[in-house]
C-alpha cells in the first residue's frame, strides 16, 4: 500500500474520522459540564530544626510522618469543625482532606477537596494553624536548640480540581479519532476483496495493467 492508497482513504473516508472525533469531543464536554466542579485548596506547613544538625534533621524526617498521622485523626477534624462551626461529621471532613509528607523539602501538605472553594481555603488554613500550635506546644518542653518550628506558607488558596474540561475534551477527541480509525479499518477491510480500480487489480494479481476496456456510453 502506497502513500496514495492512503490518501485516498483519507478522502473517501475521512469524514467517518471527524464525525467520531466531533461526536466524542461534544460527549465528553457535554459530560464535564453536567458534573459539580469541586475546588482543591492547598496549604503547605514548612518544618525548621532549631540549629543545622544531621541528628536533629534526622529526627525532624522521621517527625513528619508522624506529625501527618496526628492530623488525619477524628480528634483533629473536630477542631477544625468548632473553630469553623461545620455542620459535618469529622469522617466526612476527613474524606475531603489529603496530608502527605515531603522529608526533602522538610514540608507537610495539606490538600482541601470541595464544592465550596472559599471554604475548602479555610479548612486547609485552619488544619495548618492547628500544625502550627501543636509544634509551638512541643516546643515548650525541649530546649531552644533541639526545638523543631513550624510555620504555614503564605495563605491557602483553591482552584477547580474537577471537571477538567480542556482534558476531558481532549481526551475525547483522541478517542474518536481512534475508533473512527477502527470504523474505517473495518470498512476498509470488508471492502478489500472489491475490485474496483485498475490499482486493485494489480494488487490482487501482483501484475501490470496493460489495457482496460471503456465502459458503454449509454447515450450511443
Amino acid at each position: 500500500m502506497n502513500l496514495m492508497y492512503y490518501v485516498r482513504i483519507l478522502i473517501r473516508r475521512g469524514w467517518i474520522l471527524a464525525l467520531a472525533v466531533i461526536v466524542t469531543a461534544a460527549a465528553a464536554f457535554g459530560f464535564s459540564k453536567l458534573q459539580t466542579p469541586t475546588y482543591r485548596a492547598t496549604q503547605v506547613v514548612l518544618f525548621q530544626p532549631a540549629r543545622s544538625d544531621y541528628g536533629l534533621t534526622e529526627t525532624l524526617r522521621t517527625l513528619l510522618a508522624s506529625n501527618v498521622v496526628w492530623m488525619n485523626s477524628d480528634e483533629r477534624a473536630q477542631d477544625v469543625i468548632n473553630r469553623l462551626q461545620l455542620d459535618m461529621m469529622p469522617g466526612e471532613l476527613r474524606s475531603h482532606a489529603i496530608f502527605a509528607s515531603d522529608p526533602t523539602k522538610l514540608t507537610v501538605q495539606i490538600d482541601v477537596t470541595m464544592e465550596d472553594g472559599p471554604l475548602a481555603a479555610q479548612v486547609a488554613t485552619e488544619y495548618g494553624t492547628l500544625l502550627e500550635e501543636y509544634r509551638t506546644e512541643e516546643n515548650r518542653d525541649a530546649q531552644r536548640e533541639d526545638r523543631i518550628d513550624a510555620m504555614k506558607i503564605d495563605t491557602a488558596t483553591y482552584g477547580q480540581y474537577s471537571p477538567k474540561t480542556k482534558i476531558n475534551v481532549i481526551a475525547g477527541a483522541v478517542l474518536g479519532l481512534l475508533l473512527g480509525g477502527v470504523i474505517v479499518f473495518v470498512l476498509e477491510y470488508l471492502d478489500s476483496n472489491i475490485v474496483r480500480r485498475r490499482e486493485d487489480v494489480e494488487r490482487f494479481l501482483d501484475l501490470p495493467v496493460l489495457a482496460a476496456v471503456p465502459a458503454e456510453d449509454s447515450r450511443s
